[in-house]
């Protein structure tokens, strides 16, 4: 603990307006470059956040966060979305069954990845009723109806094939089947009843069809191939669904998000994590702004160093002054920045959405989001807050040894 004089000398020296003021302007340079450095990293950790937030809602709320599917088609999915609920995480159930075709229209050939799902359940498991697009013609997943042969498609893929709701689009099968012609694929027409975009690549490449459809093409009747499980806790799917297939016949089989999309928030998290790094440099050079700054100082306050150890003063009293200033340079930088990066975090949107009204440009179309998001995390804060902290005080160190080191005959020869 700093002794009551090392304190009031510390702060006296860090307000005191005297002879050099340049020694005061580079104090101010240091508080103001620590400021800054905390702010832009705690803004940029926040808009990073916000970007993974949008991506792992809208990607992660198409996909299903895991799957319990049978190497054959079953009845009675119901009994297993039962028991599938009894597991706390999960949140909510639907059937499903998934064929791979292509899809043809106004000359335009494409691969998709068909879902047959039931629109009473997959809104409960996905979030494709929330971003049906309007630019495309008014539609809806509940259009989807048992032998209404309707498709509902991705922004991208409707727009690959040049088709909007009430088109027709042509389903090829990779089956092939014997006619006198010879052998020739399987083909069914199908009408768009709904266009959906989430701003990620399931745009272009997902469709969703009603089951009972599916079971039509694939000749299973009312049969699924599985259900989907909606969780509490994405990163809890892996445990979640093998604790219940461990229950289960041996011919079940789980997946879980991390098998498909799993690398992706990894570089996420590592993209996020080197930006935070190369960030903190700036802070680190603010907090050596800290040592320069301290350095003049204990240059300048050697008279009265030298006065102060006649008067009794320790090396550990002069050294506990200079670390209070310090100190107290580095608290203020911290603090400031701290305030100055949450009003930042919490008010880029509106202010880049504002950007955008008065220039009349859309500075975010070419991402997955029309707008800068931005998450302020209590953590981010925290941790900022403490590395710039210690920084700052470990910046201490150096000159206060120096100040502490200042021989008393020495300062006053030429005074």
């Amino acid at each position: 603990m700093f002794k009551p004089v090392s304190l009031l000398i510390g702060l006296r020296y860090t307000r005191a307006k005297r002879r050099n003021h340049f020694i005061s302007f580079i104090s101010l340079t240091s508080i103001i470059g620590l400021m800054l450095g905390v702010a832009v990293l705690i803004t940029v950790l926040s808009v990073m956040n916000g970007f993974d937030r949008e991506l792992k809602n809208r990607i992660l709320g198409m996909i299903p966060h895991a799957t319990i599917s049978s190497r054959e088609p079953f009845h009675d999915w119901q009994k297993l979305a039962s028991f599938a609920k009894k597991n706390p995480q999960v949140i909510a159930v639907a059937p499903y069954t998934q064929l791979q075709s292509m899809l043809t229209a106004n000359g335009q050939v494409t691969g998709a990845m068909i879902s047959g799902v039931d629109p009473v359940y997959e809104k409960q498991v996905s979030i494709v009723s929330q971003h049906i697009d309007s630019e495309h013609g008014q539609g809806s997943l509940d259009d989807l109806r048992a032998d209404g042969f309707g498709i509902v498609l991705g922004a991208t893929l409707a727009n690959n094939l040049g088709v909007a709701v009430g088109d027709k689009v042509t389903l090829v099968l990779p089956e092939a089947s014997l006619s006198p012609a010879g052998v020739i694929p399987r083909f069914k027409r199908f009408t768009v009843v709904g266009v959906f975009q989430v701003g990620a690549d399931v745009d272009g490449f997902l469709a969703y069809i009603h089951i009972s459809d599916a079971g039509k093409l694939l000749h299973i009747g009312d049969k699924v191939q599985g259900v989907r499980l909606k969780l509490h806790d994405i990163f809890q799917a892996k445990p979640v669904a093998d604790s219940i297939l461990t229950q289960l016949p041996d011919f079940f089989e789980t997946h879980d998000w991390t098998q498909t999309h799993g690398n992706l928030f990894s570089a996420i998290q590592m993209e996020k994590a080197m930006m935070a790094l190369l960030l903190l440099l700036i802070v680190a050079v603010a907090a050596f702004n800290i040592v320069s700054s301290l350095v003049m100082v204990v240059a300048d306050k050697k008279a009265d160093i030298a006065i102060l150890r006649t008067l009794g003063a320790t090396p550990q009293t002069i050294n506990r002054i200079f670390m209070v200033q310090g100190a107290v340079i580095g608290l203020v930088g911290t603090v400031s920045g701290v305030i100055l990066g949450v009003l930042i975090a919490l008010n880029i949107s509106g202010f880049m959405t504002w950007v955008e009204h008065v220039t009349g440009k859309s500075l975010f179309d070419a991402y997955f989001v029309n707008y800068l998001p931005s998450e302020l995390s209590g953590y981010d804060v925290l941790w900022v807050s403490l590395v710039s902290g210690v920084l700052s005080f470990l910046a201490t160190i150096y000159p206060a040894r120096r100040a502490a080191q200042v021989q008393p005959a020495e300062a006053l020869r030429y005074e």
